[in-house]
């Protein structure tokens, strides 16, 4: 199951933030880079969260903030009818340096290199495997067990979580674990859309 499904249900919500980023002058891109430098600060908030739990907290809700810009920029895109493949690249390209920065910053506070490489590629596969899709002539695939909506509210609610109980299983805290979700459900989701585009170039 993936969140990107009920984009439509959080469009309806997205009125008010629009407005507001017509009222105070915001382009898309000025949006996109907005959303990248809050995520930016949660990957260094994760990064020196240990001994200092709440700081997760904090990260929560930048994670959150980007999650959200990174709807309203594509809304105001499509209201002021200004979308277009270069405002969608970039985007893109600071979408996935904000998944590599939280990823590597929630690597970093626990001390799980390891853990974060793994991470990140699944991460940064299931993206591509997306958009790779379109470049051979298909719909750019947003399906899979876990996309980056899923991404960022697992951080979210994990790392809010986090900021107030610190269990630990086989040795790893829920940031620890979190990092175990992304490496291996991140590679089955790259892998889930590798299959189905290849069903469909049959």
């Amino acid at each position: 199951m993936t969140l990107d499904r009920f984009r439509w249900v959080a469009d309806r919500a997205l009125d008010p933030f629009v407005g507001l980023a017509r009222t105070v002058g915001l382009s898309p891109d000025g949006v996109s880079v907005i959303a990248f430098l809050l995520a930016a600060a949660a990957g260094g908030v994760y990064a020196v969260a240990t001994g200092q739990p709440l700081l997760y907290l904090a990260g929560a809700v930048l994670v959150f903030l980007n999650g959200w810009l990174d709807l309203v920029d594509g809304a105001l895109a499509r209201e002021l009818n200004v979308a277009s493949s270069a405002g969608d690249l970039l985007d893109h390209v600071l979408d996935r340096y904000a998944d590599i920065i939280i990823i590597v910053g929630l690597a970093a506070g626990v001390g799980r290199w390891a853990l974060g490489i793994a991470a990140v590629t699944g991460v940064l596969m299931t993206s591509y495997l997306g958009t790779q899709a379109q470049a051979v002539g298909l719909d750019r695939v947003y399906g899979g067990a876990l996309g980056r909506a899923d991404r960022l509210a697992l951080v979210g609610v994990v790392t809010g979580v986090a900021a107030f109980v610190q269990p630990t299983l086989y040795g790893l805290t829920l940031v620890g674990l979190l990092l175990v979700v992304f490496a291996v459900v991140g590679h089955v989701t790259a892998l889930q859309r590798f299959y189905h585009a290849m069903r469909a170039l049959d």
